[in-house]
């Protein structure tokens, strides 16, 4: 019986400290390129040594035959269907960096350097997820990131990694959890500790 295939979800483009741009097509995109999902890519050079980043956004190019497709007329169903399904239209995933493992320990962090152009982009499984969320330390990083919609995307990874556990009630106790810490973290700004619970009460 054959090996079943490993799915990515794309390869790294460029990439920097701060987070990483990978690209796949418009075919391959599912829940793993989720808004708020957690990624892994390896570090550059570093055996052993894995960077833990967020999809804060997912942008799908425009090229020339789709712009002249958006703007023609009278076009039948099936083309409009046959270009979105068969043809490999470019998408980018953008990933801000909030953590890495150094051989299995995992650090709330920047990593020490960046992954490589073409490593894989992988999700993290089910327990990566629930390990990496043992601690808030990463939230800190998260709000704080001024290039994302960091409320959104520290709320969508929470729910995002929800879903890991089995039962409602560990689903319960894992967002209450983070509300506590969020509220500490936040309580200098009532407006916006206020918006963020909301969006992430169970």
């Amino acid at each position: 019986m054959a090996a079943e295939e490993r799915k990515i979800v794309g390869r790294v483009l460029r990439a920097s400290t701060i987070g990483f741009d990978c690209g796949t097509h418009s075919s391959q995109i599912d829940r793993q390129h989720d808004f708020g999902a957690l990624v892994k890519a390896p570090v550059a050079n570093s055996p052993g040594l894995t960077v833990f980043g967020l999809i804060f956004a997912v942008e799908i190019e425009s090229d020339e035959l789709i712009t002249e497709l958006v703007m023609a007329e009278g076009i039948h169903i099936t083309t409009l269907l046959d270009q979105r399904n068969n043809r490999m239209v470019p998408v980018t995933v953008r990933i801000l960096n909030v953590g890495f493992s150094d051989n299995g320990y995992i650090v709330h962090s920047l990593p020490p350097r960046p992954p490589l152009s073409l490593s894989d982009v992988e999700p993290c499984t089910t327990e990566e997820i629930r390990a990496f969320n043992e601690r808030c330390d990463y939230f800190r990083l998260v709000l704080n990131a001024s290039e994302v919609p960091s409320d959104d995307l520290l709320a969508s990874s929470l729910r995002y990694a929800m879903w890991t556990f089995p039962d409602d009630q560990q689903r319960y106790d894992f967002m209450v959890r983070s509300g506590r810490h969020i509220s500490r973290l936040l309580s200098a700004d009532l407006k916006r500790l206020s918006h963020v619970l909301a969006l992430i009460r169970p």
